[in-house]
């Protein structure tokens, strides 16, 4: 078999194959064979029909098509690993040539990875927020948690913000009670926001067995996104009473003994996130300012699977899950189909740019991922996706998706040495040492700028 490589562009050759036609035999005899396990020939036994008779019977065009069909990838295989391409996705094959007992010539066109160049990131500076823990912010974390230990007893009065009051629902859409609009004995705390527009000034004034009558929109459901005429009637109004705040409650709330050691905690804890939210600030706007650094042709039509796997999974997944269509959701978006397209466009280039940088800089640095890092990448995923560790392990296996996870981990590892080698600064001026850094958010920053959904498909449609 000879072969050669022609350039079409940064990101997509056109392979020209040659191949002697004593190089089909091993596919011509699987072809015999085939044809004579699923036809019958009076005379002959099954399976014993001579390639003669066969050629008689059916056509050596038949016996061609089909030893051509089972060579073809084989030859194509063999062509790219000589040529050492990284290719992505399935080729688009023409025989141009077939002779029987001569030749057979192919050309296939596939999209391949462009060559990278990485500069020197050294230089890369960024800036973050500062790490910030108020009085006012501790306050609210501990009044976030007096509330969960609230408790509520009835009363025969008006309802008043912050009581808990206890309703029936029923919704209507054109004069029609919907059949997913009746609910009863629901309980809500009046200003907490968390159920339909309006129900607040509905229910506040009425006393047990009162009842109102709102307009509002609809959050989910079989009519979600339409207007809806809703009936809310009161069944019991009940004060919600506060734990006075000392060092009973903290004990109560908490392993801590006072309310100061309480309230220490939770500044601590406050300063863990917000320092874990300034690290993936920083892995962010390093990746953006790397990715301004390097040059990246993306493939026409990787480009565009990108995009409409994107709006698939939008579509029918997330909108589908709260009842929204497309129309509805770039409504309640603010936003024309020309501006969607656009950004989802926008996100999907910034997507496998970013895969093909990143993976670039694992070749380029040498990174490898141990079964340990592996383990705890899959630990995380598990978490995120609600499954069991050894669940969402035995998918990964079954969808033959460990490299894609090996990716991640990689790709993970690749940004966090980027962001150590850059220099970061807070909004104060000062200088932020992320070099010992949890490498989990590094590679979960990673995977969230490299592909659009908890699927992580960028790796999957990527690699042939």
């Amino acid at each position: 078999m000879k072969s050669a490589v022609e350039t079409l562009n940064p990101t997509r050759v056109r392979l020209t194959v040659e191949v002697p036609f004593e190089e089909l035999k091993d596919s011509l005899d699987a072809a015999y064979k085939k044809i004579n396990q699923q036809v019958t020939v009076k005379g002959f036994r099954k399976g014993k029909i001579p390639a003669r008779v066969i050629d008689q019977r059916f056509g050596r065009g038949a016996v061609l098509e089909e030893a051509v069909n089972d060579a073809l990838p084989k030859f194509y295989t063999e062509a790219v690993n000589e040529a050492e391409l990284n290719v992505l996705g399935q080729p688009e094959v023409d025989i141009t040539e077939l002779k029987d007992n001569e030749t057979l010539n192919f050309t296939a066109e596939v999209d391949v990875r462009p060559t990278i160049e990485i500069p020197d990131y050294s230089g890369i500076e960024v800036e973050v927020d500062a790490v910030e823990v108020s009085d006012e912010d501790v306050d609210k974390a501990v009044e976030e948690l007096r509330g969960r230990f609230a408790s509520t007893s009835p009363v025969e009065r008006a309802a008043e913000d912050g009581d808990v009051v206890t309703i029936d629902l029923e919704a209507k859409v054109d004069g029609e009670v919907l059949e997913d609009g009746v609910a009863k004995d629901v309980s809500y705390t009046i200003g907490s926001g968390e159920l339909l527009e309006g129900i607040d000034d509905a229910v506040k004034g009425l006393e047990a067995g009162g009842e109102a009558t709102f307009t509002s929109e609809l959050k989910g459901g079989s009519a979600a996104g339409k207007e809806s005429e809703v009936t809310v009637k009161v069944t019991q109004v009940a004060k919600r009473e506060l734990p006075e705040l000392d060092d009973d409650f903290a004990q109560l709330a908490s392993e801590f003994d006072t309310l100061d050691e309480l309230k220490a905690d939770s500044r601590k804890r406050l300063e863990n996130m917000k320092q874990f939210d300034q690290a993936t600030q920083a892995q962010e706007r390093v990746l953006e300012k790397l990715l301004e650094l390097v040059e990246v042709p993306v493939p026409e039509k990787l480009l565009a699977d990108e995009i409409q796997t994107r709006k698939h999974n939008l579509v029918n997944h997330q909108l589908g899950q709260m009842g929204l269509d497309l129309a509805k959701y770039l409504e309640i978006q603010g936003k024309t189909e020309e501006e969607f397209d656009a950004e989802t466009k926008e996100q999907a280039e910034k997507g496998i740019k970013t895969q093909f940088v990143l993976d670039e800089l694992v070749n380029k640095e040498k990174l490898n991922v141990n079964q340990e890092e592996l383990t705890e990448h899959l630990m995380r995923r598990a978490q995120s996706s609600g499954m069991s560790p050894d669940q969402f392990a035995q998918a990964v296996v079954e969808g033959g998706q460990v490299p894609m996870l090996v990716g991640e981990v990689a790709r993970g590892k690749a940004l966090a040495v980027v962001v150590e080698a850059a220099t970061v600064k807070d909004t104060k001026g000062e200088v932020i040492d992320l070099s010992d850094g949890d490498e989990d958010e590094a590679d979960d920053s990673a995977e969230a700028a490299a592909s659009a959904d908890a699927d992580a498909s960028g790796e999957e449609k990527t690699e042939a």
